[in-house]
């Protein structure tokens, strides 16, 4: 038998990405009437599991980053010997668990998985690309809601919208009172879930000394630099390198 499972021991080897996307999602927020363009309550679920993925699943990535229904998982290290199969099973089962429960239960979900091979250098430029992405989901959301909320079928408005510059879309929900760089920052750039290392000060009742220890957190900023700008990359670089923290 098992010599028919021939996909199941192709390997990688690190550093990879890790993508997962929501299967049908748009149904999803259809059935649960999730506000649009955007939803927080939709959003804070999938940061509670990108926070479960790198704290507690056990397939220890070093990083996620999401916006919309994506989650990009950076791994240093890989789990189960680097099998592809077993890995992206496992990230999007555990992801699908995790946020149905924040989500509370009310319907099933599924996520697709892809090992996107990487290199230290290429992480930064990949997280930028995907900021990128949130940035254009973002203006496009934008505009086809509004002219849905005019009367405008979703696969009209799709088609109005197709081949316009970013310029055209700001320009148009300008005109609707929308300024699009002033919208909440997790929209337009997205979250990313890490583990910083942070010093903490301690007392030592051995030795009646005052102690410095290290502690690492796993934290969710939702009001990033741009990836691109001088900040952004120093961010990225800090985080990418595991800088300590004070």
């Amino acid at each position: 038998m098992e010599n028919r499972e021939i996909f199941a021991n192709i390997t990688t080897i690190p550093p990879v990405f890790v993508r997962l996307d929501g299967r049908a999602f748009h149904r999803l927020a259809d059935c649960l009437g999730l506000a649009k363009p955007f939803d927080e309550f939709f959003h804070k679920a999938m940061v509670t599991a990108c926070t479960s993925l790198v704290a507690d699943s056990g397939l220890n990535p070093d990083l996620a980053y999401t916006f919309s229904d994506e989650i990009s998982l950076w791994f240093t290290k890989l789990p189960f010997g680097g099998r592809v199969e077993k890995i992206d099973s496992v990230a999007a089962s555990y992801a699908a668990s995790s946020f149905t429960l924040a989500l509370g239960g009310t319907m099933p979900v599924a996520f697709d998985a892809r090992v996107i091979p990487a290199t230290p250098a290429y992480a930064a430029e990949y997280l930028a690309n995907r900021q990128a992405e949130a940035w254009r989901n973002h203006i496009n959301a934008y505009c086809q809601q509004a002219l849905i909320g005019e009367g405008m079928n979703a696969r009209k408005a799709a088609e109005k919208l197709k081949g316009l510059q970013a310029k055209d879309l700001h320009e148009m929900m300008h005109l609707r009172g929308v300024n699009l760089a002033t919208t909440p920052a997790w929209q337009r750039r997205g979250t990313l879930v890490y583990k910083k290392i942070m010093e903490k000060e301690g007392f030592n009742p051995v030795t009646k000394e005052t102690v410095t220890a290290e502690r690492s957190s796993v934290v969710a900023e939702s009001d990033l630099p741009l990836f691109t700008s001088a900040e952004g990359k120093v961010f990225l670089a800090k985080v990418l390198g595991g800088v300590k923290s004070e």
